[in-house]
């Protein structure tokens, strides 16, 4: 098939060499100049394990191509996908501007019948406002369909060429619903279903997969702070809870706090769609407060150990907001550098890919060190925030040697108690 996919940010890159991948004919439309410049040199801008050699594969085979020409893109394609972002307004509703404005110059471009997916995040309702916005500009036919992504970062490749399911809400065409099916066989050959159903089911199943998962991150980061209260082991209360079929082990390991690009703007955009609606949904009000707290559970620690903080060198690993990615939006890292920044401490951070991120947040009000042992040298304690492969098997000898105080704050329970203890450190986790 030929597609176009509107937006070149990280699901637009994601679905647009993985539909490459499969045979498809993919061209990913962007205004921004600079960026189509830089993907036509091979430039990717975001990090995710496994994009770079599927875009070059493909680009090489001239099945990906990249341009700013929209309206060559769309009367070429049967298929385009709306892949805009949708970033939170100040009342935490999500912000459709772009999804509409995108929609527009479509409805301005196409000549001849054409499937609109929205593949961008977007409250209820959305799918109809860009109908609506399509119908008023031609008289071409065309469908819209909502079509979610479910991709987790870090692993988005394999989540897209694997999928656990294929969400596409249509209005009622089904003639977009077949031409959806045949897009999406290739992914689904070994039995994962295309669930078909109504736009607007289809637009809240996003919202209602993120909010459930962040709302399993924050239960269980509840459950870590009482063990601590009560001298329980939260590691002891996961495997019980994990082994229960009816739950499972996914999003049950306490740290503090989730960030990123989808939970936190997930869960205010439906807090404030359903008080639009006039509910109140006090739940994720709740997962929200606790989250917020969670991300200032480490500095409180250090705090209470270290006494004034002013002065004080902490070596940080981990800036991202999880480990296989370089995103560090709404990261618990932010808070807990700012945090320290403002009690006087130095901070010399490590990560492996985040560091751009890092300076275009701090600056220079932040060291950030070439390797992971350079950030804990001299250092006053350890912080660990991201849960990266390579902390997890240090060399202790090494730290020991290196840090001015061997103390560890554990903000992902990478280690075991006992082990830190028998190798001669100040070991605080969470709910341990």
């Amino acid at each position: 098939m030929k597609i176009a996919v509107v937006g070149t940010g990280y699901v637009g890159l994601v679905v647009g060499a993985c539909f490459a991948e499969t045979g498809n004919d993919v061209v990913c439309v962007d205004v921004d100049e600079r960026k189509i410049r830089g993907l036509r040199r091979g430039r990717i801008p975001i990090y995710e394990p496994g994009l770079d050699e599927l875009v070059t594969r493909n680009r090489a085979e001239q099945r990906l191509r990249f341009s700013t020409a929209l309206r060559r893109a769309a009367r070429d394609a049967e298929i385009i996908f709306i892949a805009v972002g949708t970033p939170p307004d100040e009342d935490g509703s999500a912000d459709v501007q772009y999804v509409l404005a995108a929609a527009r110059d479509l409805a301005r471009a196409i000549d001849g019948y054409k499937v609109v997916a929205l593949k961008s995040t977007v409250p209820v309702g959305t799918a109809e406002r860009v109908r609506k916005t399509i119908a008023a500009e031609t008289t071409h036919p065309f469908s819209v369909v909502s079509n979610p992504e479910f991709l987790k970062q870090g692993s988005a490749i394999d989540d897209f060429l694997k999928p656990d399911r294929v969400v596409v809400g249509t209005m009622g065409d089904d003639r977009a619903g077949a031409l959806m099916r045949t897009l999406y066989a290739p992914f689904t050959r070994t039995g994962s279903p295309v669930v078909l159903m109504d736009c607007a089911s289809a637009e809240l199943s996003k919202y209602a997969a993120n909010a459930m998962l962040a709302t399993r991150v924050s239960f269980m980061n509840e459950m870590a702070n009482v063990c601590e209260q009560v001298g329980a082991n939260v590691d002891a209360v996961r495997r019980v809870v994990a082994s229960d079929s009816r739950i499972g082990a996914s999003f049950l390991f306490p740290g503090i706090g989730y960030g990123g690009s989808c939970f936190p703007k997930d869960v205010k955009a439906l807090v404030r769609s359903a008080k639009d609606s006039r509910y109140r949904f006090r739940i994720l009000e709740a997962v929200e407060a606790v989250n917020a707290t969670q991300k200032r559970r480490l500095f409180d620690k250090m705090r209470k150990v270290l006494g004034p903080l002013r002065g004080k060198r902490i070596g940080l690993w981990g800036l991202a907001f999880k480990p296989r990615t370089d995103d560090m939006r709404e990261a618990p890292s932010i808070v807990l550098i700012e945090a320290l920044l403002a009690a006087g401490a130095r901070v010399t951070a490590y990560d492996p890919q985040a560091h751009g991120a890092a300076r275009a947040i701090f600056g220079s009000r932040v060291t950030l060190a070439g390797r992971s042992y350079d950030a804990v040298e001299n250092a006053d304690a350890l912080a660990i925030v991201t849960e990266w492969s390579e902390f997890r098997e240090p060399d202790f000898a090494r730290m020991r040697a290196l840090m001015r105080a061997p103390v560890i704050f554990d903000g992902r329970n990478l280690f075991d108690l006992e082990q830190m203890r028998a190798l001669g450190f100040t070991y605080h986790s969470i709910g341990r």
